[in-house]
């Protein structure tokens, strides 16, 4: 479904973006409003039951101390088990309807963040680290389905019963009505609006450093290896313990304002109780008030701060939710990414190349453009707002080319894939798609005609058949296991207990390297696009299985871009460009390139070496060597 299909579903939530970000994030979660009203409804019914616990059984006692005729009690005694009883229920009545409402809303906002991210300028989210992006799904999305439940409720809730409390008090002990209000007012709005101020600094702080923990930790996780291996994990681990400790002194502070205003609000409670009592007395004493409604004038007081008691917590739970909702509206307030306008059908127009001698085909829109293929031309890649990382590329994947791009870590390469895949802007010079610009293609449309598998692509924790299911729903079992079987798979398949219903863990983790890429290859295989860019996809391969892989890779579809250590397979390309000092340094066929580049002839002589080596290695070293 496209995104112009959901817009209308969606308007009658939208809210200018004048309006408090707090009120847009809460109305983007869509809330249905019988839901709503229905638990709003329960939780002022279980807090009346409560209250009416407290002033029948407060008359129960007062009239029993009085020795009437026992059929003269059974009527409270009824209606004290009743309020009991209906405390209990519907407040458990309460709990469903709101979490009902809270975690449907979590599911609306994220599918509306995740269709934002695939929609929006991609600079938007390259200029994201993954911690941060995180958190803005995760833990900030968790935090406005909490407000719902622990502040904007119990806010809708105490108004109503405080309301209907005052009123039934007032009827009792006129006098007795507005100093109720009173309370009301001191606890329910002076008590939390000073939690809310004093609150905000410290709240607005915690949050950022609860980001910046998040995406410490995630870092350190992801780059644990590479950490190991340089000797900085103790260094991270203790730049982390820093982070949390700074936290954690963050959250303390802004527990102090609740407390006040907490304490604020059982101190108000309290006085409007000593107040009753004083005029109740004063009105026994004058025959005005019975003495037995003496006890429901005083107690029903510290009935109704119940609902009031928690509301300094409630609105410090609404600056909380504040800074997350500033944070998750920025990404649904991204600018989406630049491209043709589309028409009924939802498919690119076309463009009516001057090439009209060349071939034709249809785009996954279903409309008909040349067959020209990609092309880079004069591209500078970088990320957002920092310099270029790649200089003055030109770079041509028409249909059934072999390109390789070889150089040294952290040459850029990755980057370049990103940028022809559409997922990084081009700093200058410009990507195509059969002479289309990629930021005026669906971006839909886009993924499945240029596929990018990237080195860190993500292995979900469910079976195999359904991390595959990922290229299409619609896919058959044949076409799996021919997936498999063409990235090097087919062995390592059979001997799963349960073959494609085998569970793998979250992120691969019981899957070796070179598995993993397999299953990655094996994945992008399925996509059937026109243009594989592939990334290191043979890394954690011994030389002889890698190899065998790149080879069978470079004929893997109509297009190939792969990026890869290995030259040495490199002989079944169309073109090698060996990147050097942030430019191409050379490019052509692997053997002229042989001949040519002193540094491309250097690492292929050092990978024959290694394999002469790997094949003449004694037999009982080779069967120690990992499969993987």
């Amino acid at each position: 479904m496209s995104t112009a299909d959901r817009e209308p579903a969606a308007s009658r939530w939208r809210l200018p973006r004048t309006a408090p970000p707090l009120l847009r994030a809460l109305a983007a979660l869509r809330p249905a409003p019988g839901r709503v009203v229905l638990a709003v409804v329960t939780g002022t019914l279980a807090l009346g039951c409560a209250v009416g616990l407290m002033a029948t059984s407060a008359w129960l006692i007062s009239r029993a101390a009085e020795h009437p005729p026992v059929i003269e009690l059974s009527v409270a005694v009824v209606a004290t088990r009743a309020f009991g009883i209906g405390r209990g229920a519907l407040r458990y009545a309460e709990r469903l309807v709101s979490h009902d409402v809270a975690l449907r809303g979590v599911v609306a906002i994220r599918v509306r963040l995740y269709q934002r991210l695939v929609d929006a300028d991609p600079a938007v989210v390259a200029g994201l680290r993954r911690g941060d992006l995180l958190a803005r799904v995760g833990a900030d999305v968790d935090a406005l389905a909490d407000v719902v439940v622990r502040s904007v409720l119990p806010f809708a809730v105490a108004a109503l019963t405080g309301t209907v409390a005052a009123t039934l008090l007032a009827l009792a002990l006129p006098v007795a009505g507005p100093v109720m209000v009173v309370g009301l007012v001191v606890a329910g709005v002076a008590a939390p609006l000073l939690a809310a101020t004093a609150a905000r600094r410290s709240e607005l702080d915690a949050a950022g450093a609860r980001s910046a923990t998040s995406a410490e930790a995630l870092a350190l996780v992801e780059s644990l290896a590479e950490l190991t291996v340089a000797g900085a994990v103790p260094d991270r681990l203790r730049r982390l313990e820093s982070l949390d400790h700074r936290l954690a002194r963050r959250l303390d502070r802004a527990a102090a304002p609740a407390a006040l205003g907490a304490g604020l609000a059982t101190l108000a409670t309290g006085a409007v109780s000593l107040v009753c009592l004083v005029t109740g007395a004063v009105a026994v004493a004058a025959g005005d008030l019975a003495p037995v409604m003496l006890a429901v004038v005083v107690l029903a007081p510290v009935a109704v701060a119940e609902a009031v008691v928690p509301l300094p917590a409630a609105a410090v739970g609404l600056v909380r939710a504040h800074a997350a909702a500033v944070r998750v509206m920025d990404l649904l307030d991204a600018a989406p990414a630049a491209h043709a306008p589309e028409d009924s059908l939802g498919t690119v127009p076309d463009t009516g190349s001057a090439d009209t001698g060349s071939a034709r085909t249809t785009s996954p829109g279903g409309t008909s453009r040349s067959a020209t293929g990609l092309r880079a031309e004069g591209l500078y890649c970088g990320w957002p707002g920092g310099p270029p990382v790649l200089r003055g590329i030109d770079l041509d994947v028409s249909p059934g080319r072999r390109v390789a791009v070889v150089g040294p870590s952290g040459a850029g390469k990755t980057t370049l894939l990103l940028t022809l895949a559409g997922l990084l802007p081009p700093l200058s010079g410009r990507v195509t798609l059969d002479g289309i610009p990629l930021h005026l293609l669906d971006p839909s449309a886009l993924r499945t005609t240029v596929n990018l598998t990237a080195e860190d692509a993500h292995v979900f924790g469910t079976t195999v058949r359904q991390n595959l299911l990922l290229a299409g729903p619609g896919l058959r079992d044949p076409e799996l296991l021919a997936a498999l079987a063409r990235a090097g798979l087919g062995p390592w398949l059979s001997e799963l207990p349960r073959g494609l219903d085998t569970v793998l863990g979250s992120g691969g983790t019981d899957l070796s390297g070179g598995e993993r890429r397999r299953l990655l290859l094996a994945r992008a295989l399925l996509v059937h696009a026109e243009v594989l860019l592939l990334d290191e996809p043979a890394e954690h391969l011994d030389p002889v299985t890698a190899d065998t892989l790149l080879r069978d890779v470079l004929t893997a579809g109509p297009a190939v871009v792969v990026v890869t250590h290995r030259v040495s397979p490199l002989v079944a390309t169309d073109e090698v460009l060996l990147i050097e000092d942030g430019a191409v340094g050379c490019r052509g066929r692997h053997h002229e390139l042989l001949r040519t580049s002193a540094r491309y002839r250097e690492s292929w002589q050092v990978e024959q070496g290694a394999c002469h080596g790997s094949r003449h290695a004694p037999a009982s070293r080779r069967s120690r060597a990992p499969a993987r």
